[in-house]
């Protein structure tokens, strides 16, 4: 074999072992978005947290820009927990409550992520309403995601 046949072959196997590094698991194969926000929240290792530790803590954005700050954290009659936040505003004029499912945040450090629920759902999110939502006790514990800091 010539040295330019040996380079070719060469070429060839690198080019099949990397479509084949390439070439998607069993694993790989379900997309995120096919999982539900409790399968998402449950692979990213929820840890135990008082309720009375997240109030006050911030709410951010991918872009690490504060959405709000938690008011209280209830339980709804669908037997959710929800965050629930004041949002918009501009100098503490116009903030509104907005409830934020517990699946789609992660705690990082003394933070909270919106991980699931982009920054313009939170635009356009109904006014919360205690209505039939229950709060929890600051020294109920429920469990929160992970996700990494900066």
């Amino acid at each position: 074999m010539t040295g330019l046949g040996a380079r070719m072959l060469g070429a060839v196997f690198i080019l099949i072992g990397s479509m084949a590094a390439a070439a998607p698991t069993e694993t790989a194969k379900a997309s995120p978005a096919v999982l539900t926000p409790e399968q998402r929240m449950q692979a990213r290792f929820p840890q135990p947290v008082l309720v009375g530790d997240l109030i006050g803590l911030p709410l951010q954005d991918d872009s690490h820009r504060t959405l709000g700050y938690v008011r209280e954290v209830v339980r709804t009659k669908a037997d959710k927990i929800e965050l629930v936040i004041g949002y918009g505003g501009f100098l503490g004029w116009g903030v509104r409550p907005v409830a934020v499912p517990i699946e789609v945040v992660g705690i990082r450090g003394r933070e909270l992520a919106s991980l699931d629920m982009p920054r313009s759902e939170y635009a356009g999110a109904p006014t919360w309403h205690a209505g039939d939502a229950a709060a929890l006790p600051r020294d109920a514990t429920i469990r929160v995601a992970l996700t990494r800091g900066y």
